[in-house]
């Protein structure tokens, strides 16, 4: 089974405008509500590929309920500990064609005690887990080096864990003896993990990926946009090329990037099968309206047209 983690998930709503009227009233047509959070991408993409996968992480009150329903509406197993405190939404008005003005609640704030708790809750989630998937940003009161307690936990049952997180919470964990399977920082993530400005070119990346700074992970993959993406594996480094496609909604890409990976992984495939359903997943996110939504049925085309190119 792979398990997928989010600890700061929210209620996603989304606001449609012809044009957004400050100091004023504005009355909406179209609302959409989603169960948000990059793990919940991850697990919805999952569940699209027909893997076995479950979700957890931390929910509480009326929001936290509306997520586990649709959770259990999208027949994805949900594992979610229950907080204190109510969940969070995050607000997304489009407006005036197509400009995007986000409102963002920072969420609840974490006991040390209810931190603790989740811990010892996940120990009893990892029996039949193979992989693991962790996302995203940490809550208000957990620790900046909370992720490396949770994949110390994965490490001990020898789980693949892919993390995808950016900031302190990263270098924290980059900083530690105790390392993922798999990072999937970008371009910009990547350039900003140095105490000096980096300006990392095509000629760079393999130098920097096979640097001190990744010692232990296996997998390093960076995304960079419709340009594809670089990848450290072991001691060689790849160029990853992708179709240019009409991108929908690239929103997501990079979690559904993640979802291929975890899928690749837990189904044991080969490094450069590992690396194209990556890909394959993240173009295929693009080309849906929906974030962390994907037609599988489109699997073989666009992965036909992944190029993987070895630069060291």
């Amino acid at each position: 089974m792979i398990l997928t983690i989010t600890m700061n998930p929210s209620v996603d709503i989304n606001y449609q405008l012809d044009s957004l009227q400050l100091d004023n009233v504005n009355r909406v047509s179209t609302v959409s509500k989603t169960a948000g959070g990059k793990g919940l991408n991850v697990a919805r993409v999952l569940s699209q590929l027909d893997e076995n996968v479950a979700t957890t992480g931390l929910l509480g009150g009326t929001i936290g309920d509306y997520i586990k329903n649709q959770l259990h509406d999208q027949k994805i197993p949900e594992k979610f500990m229950g907080i204190e405190k109510e969940s969070r939404n995050c607000i997304a008005i489009i407006h005036d064609k197509g400009k995007q003005t986000e409102v963002l609640e920072s969420g609840p704030v974490i006991s040390e005690e209810e931190g603790q708790a989740f811990l010892k809750h996940l120990q009893t989630l990892l029996d039949d887990v193979k992989v693991v998937t962790i996302s995203g940003s940490l809550p208000k009161g957990l620790p900046d080096d909370y992720y490396i307690d949770v994949i110390k936990k994965c490490n001990e049952k020898k789980i693949d864990v892919v993390l995808d997180t950016s900031g302190n919470v990263l270098k924290n964990v980059l900083a530690s003896p105790v390392k993922p399977f798999a990072i999937k920082p970008n371009m910009e993530e990547l350039e900003g993990l140095f105490s000096e400005a980096k300006d990392i070119t095509e000629e760079t990346i393999a130098s920097v990926l096979q640097s001190e700074a990744f010692k232990g992970i296996t997998c390093v993959l960076v995304s960079n946009g419709s340009k594809g993406s670089f990848v450290k594996w072991g001691e060689k480094t790849y160029k990853l090329g992708i179709p240019k496609v009409d991108a929908i909604n690239p929103v997501g890409s990079g979690d559904a990037t993640v979802a291929g990976l975890a899928s690749a992984l837990h189904k044991q495939k080969s490094i450069e099968e590992a690396m194209k359903t990556a890909m394959t997943t993240g173009v295929l996110n693009a080309l849906n309206e929906k974030t962390g939504f994907i037609d599988a049925d489109n699997f073989a085309s666009i992965f036909s047209q992944i190029t993987v190119e070895e630069l060291n």
